[in-house]
């Protein structure tokens, strides 16, 4: 055993130790790959800085000469493939790694330069840089020290703004803005903030022609050197004061085609300007209508900057423009109003997109292929029309067997779906989203699934939904009609044992046919920072209600059922579901300098079918499952829970043996899903065949349970003095290759804790730890065909969470 045990280890060592020795290496043989006159900064320094201007004055070290970090594997990994004959490559340069830093006199010179820049921008006017460079066996070292002398404080604060309205507009908005106070330290990036924010206030309030030079400050010394004053001047143009100008005429014009617009306009553009607008359509294909009701620039009404901005985004969010271009003219120079023209250039009105994947998990593989046909502009009123086909199938691998030889599940579905860039509601006329587009989208979908020998479904939806948008951060989506119709038949000729699969809740789960009638609402926050490394709260809300109003009118309509013994109300002659199933998904984001960040997630939701489906339970489409490449990522989707279930209470025979391959991802399912999720990221290469190479570490726990007992299996509901009983838990590691468009990602997860073993066996790391073959043998023999896997491989496209 002690020998199997060091074979084991030893297979798993090796080519760790050897990368690691080889990287190892390479960091430390850097210097050979250089002349004699060269030489690598190993370490940077700055000196005698306040503390919180270090970080700051850091990132004025020019990035060239800065040294990767101690144990970066940028540089080693650059060695490994951009050497050769002792020297570093000048030609065919692989894009692995980052090369190390040379030494350069130069660029010393003008971080030094640039350091001392920054303190005097900080209130440090008298402040000095020395550079010190030191080496030893073409290894550098240096350190700037910094003399920063007194510090000067702002004194009195005044200004001289000639122009007397945009003098009343800037007091009176200043309080809401302005980062100056008397008494602050001086400091240049608040004085660029206040330019900044007064030209922005300027283009709000008509001065269309208000330019940043306009804004200057005066720096005034004082007998104390360690206080300054200030005057905020705002200069008047060359001829006069500042005007303010209002909107005239606004000409929009499309483009006949996507190859943009003829030389000279002048000829073609429409005279009629009814309620303000020119709308000019080369291209033929749009009506006036859909496209001008976006143009927030209206006739009479003040230059507002924002109002610009609203009109580029909406224009571009219609999504049939491929290039929206805003200019101005005036047509005398005594006239205050000026004239916008868009120009809208269409992008390809037809479009079709193939995709595939190969969803990979082990123990199962499969692929997806689907195709999607895309009309942005049906109506001509830019309405997207979508039509999707899509297909699949997943198998069993292993146990010397051929992938796709144990086919045992099948998909296809087919969907349409029509979105209009407003919300359609009778008698009302909603206010344009401020923040983003509105969209009514009618959908409908046809799904079918085959589980192999076991059940047939098929599933029709159709529904309409609003989206909106309230703030940038804060999303809506409300579904009020969703109909759902599915009829499922449950092939127990198929199955070994069909007297004990009747008595399990699986007949009332597959073998069914019934009808939705209910609606759905989402609230997200704060999906527009997922990809900012920032500190910030995600949230996600969803409730889908369903089967309520059908109920009342059975009631109104005479309808008297026993439902504690079974019955249903109908409905044209089919059963109604009728739940609720509310869901929440909260994370924390927490940026931790340079690329790193922490994340930290809680996944609820729950399901509760009552009324008229009290006894059936919830539709299967309804139900939750754990694990998976966005979940708990140590166990394959839908192989964990509920509870403490363990697939050997199907039977140890060959019966049971048969049950299991046939309810594979069938019995592991659930009412009620909790999860929490743990993820540390980190950035590995920066440059990586044309990409970056980023890293993660992860901790997932979680689980799900029934709400009632299920095939009188009592292990399977969810209890709270046995939460921490049945909670399973893994650990693993990751890597995202990351092409700035989208993320190709990697998990390896491994099994800490299993609830479906009892006592000391749920920490089956142990197991692994000490070999785990005795282990896994054993549950071999009672769960077959299933096998037990430690490690858990999850391919998939864009983050987890």
């Amino acid at each position: 055993m002690k020998a199997y045990k060091s074979f084991k280890f030893s297979k798993l060592k090796s080519p760790a130790i050897l990368l690691l020795i080889i990287v190892l290496m390479q960091a430390c043989s850097s210097t050979k790959y250089i002349p004699d006159y060269q030489s690598i900064v190993k370490k940077v320094t700055i000196d005698s800085i306040d503390k919180k201007f270090e970080e700051q004055a850091y990132n004025y070290v020019q990035k060239d000469i800065r040294p990767s970090s101690a144990f970066g594997i940028n540089v080693p990994l650059y060695n490994l493939f951009n050497t050769k004959d002792g020297r570093y490559k000048t030609t065919d340069i692989k894009p692995f790694g980052s090369p190390p830093a040379i030494l350069d006199s130069a660029l010393v010179e003008i971080s030094r330069n640039q350091i001392e820049k920054f303190l005097k921008g900080k209130g440090y006017f008298q402040a000095k840089v020395i550079a010190d460079i030191k080496v030893k066996d073409k290894k550098a070292e240096v350190n700037f020290t910094a003399h920063p002398g007194p510090v000067s404080h702002i004194g009195k604060l005044s200004d001289s703004i000639l122009t007397k309205q945009v003098r009343n507009i800037y007091r009176t908005e200043k309080p809401g803005f302005t980062h100056l106070r008397e008494g602050m330290q001086y400091d240049a990036d608040s004085l660029s903030y206040e330019r900044e924010q007064i030209n922005r206030i300027m283009k709000e309030n008509g001065y269309f022609y208000f330019l940043r030079p306009y804004v200057n400050f005066d720096v005034i010394e004082t007998k104390d050197v360690k206080k300054v004053d200030l005057r905020l001047n705002v200069t008047n143009p060359p001829i006069g004061d500042h005007k303010q100008y209002n909107i005239g005429t606004t000409y929009m014009v499309i483009a006949p085609s996507p190859d943009g617009f003829p030389d000279s306009l002048r000829n073609y553009v429409n005279r009629d300007t009814t309620r303000g607008i020119s709308f000019t359509d080369l291209s033929k294909r749009y009506r006036r209508n859909p496209i001008t009701r976006y143009d927030f620039l209206k006739k009479g009404e003040l230059y507002d900057i924002r109002n610009e901005s609203l009109t580029f985004d909406r224009l571009y969010e219609l999504n049939i423009f491929k290039n929206v271009k805003i200019e101005y003219f005036k047509r005398d120079s005594t006239s205050n109003a000026i004239n916008p023209i868009i120009l809208l250039t269409p992008q390809k009105v037809m479009s079709n997109r193939v995709e595939g994947e190969v969803p990979f998990n082990g123990g199962t593989v499969g692929f997806n292929l689907s195709n999607t046909y895309t009309n942005n502009n049906l109506f001509r009123g830019a309405e997207r029309f979508e039509l999707q086909v899509k297909g699949g199938l997943q198998s069993r691998i292993g146990n010397g067997t051929s992938p796709f030889t144990d086919i045992y599940q099948r998909d296809f579905s087919i969907s349409a779906s029509i979105s209009v860039p407003r919300l359609i509601i009778p008698f009302y006329k909603p206010d344009l989203g401020g923040n983003g587009m509105p969209h009514t989208t009618f959908s409908s979908s046809y799904i079918y699934a085959l589980q192999k020998d076991v059940s047939v479904r098929n599933v029709f939806i159709n529904s309409i939904t609003y989206d909106w948008v309230e703030t940038k951060s804060k999303l809506h989506s409300f579904t009020p009609l969703n109909f759902e119709y599915r009829f499922g038949n449950l092939e127990r000729d198929k199955i070994t044992d069909s007297a004990y699969v009747s008595n399990l809740y699986y007949a009332t789960l597959l073998d069914r046919k019934d009808f939705t009638l209910g609606m759905k609402y989402n609230y997200t926050l704060n999906a527009d920072k997922l990809n900012q490394l920032r500190n910030f709260i995600y949230f996600r809300g969803a409730m889908d209600i369903a089967g309520n109003m059908l109920q009342v009118l059975s009631k109104i309509a005479g309808s008297k059922v026993d439902i504690d013994k079974g019955e249903q109300s109908k409905v044209l002659g089919l059963p109604f579901t009728q739940y609720i199933r509310p869901e929440i998904d909260v994370r924390v984001y927490r940026h931790l300098g340079g690329d790193r960040q922490f994340v930290a997630r809680l996944n609820a939701g729950i399901g509760y079918a009552y009324g008229n489906s009290k006894l059936v339970g919830l539709p299967f489409e309804k139900q939750f499952f754990a694990g998976g490449s966005n979940g708990i990522r140590a166990w394959q989707a839908r192989t964990l829970g509920p509870g403490n279930y363990n697939r050997a209470t199907l039977g140890a025979d060959s019966v049971g043996n048969a049950l299991r391959k046939a309810l594979f991802g069938l019995d592991q399912l659930g009412d009620m899903r909790l999860e929490t999720n743990f993820e540390y990221r980190y950035m590995l290469l920066r440059k990586f065949f044309g990409a970056s190479l980023k890293g993660a570490a992860f901790v997932d726990a979680g689980n799900i349970w029934n709400l009632t007992e299920a095939a009188g299996d009592e292990r399977k509901v969810f209890k709270l003095n046995k939460l921490v009983e049945q909670l399973a838990i893994g650990a693993g590691v990751g890597l995202r290759y990351d092409v700035q468009y989208f993320v190709f990602r990697f998990d390896v997860g491994i099994k800490l804790k299993d609830p479906q073993f009892s006592g000391s066996d749920q920490w089956v790391i142990s197991k692994f730890l000490s070999g785990g073959k005795d282990f896994r043998n054993n549950y071999n023999l009672t769960n077959a065909p299933d096998t037990y896997r430690f490690l858990q491989y999850n391919f998939g496209i864009g983050m987890p969470f």
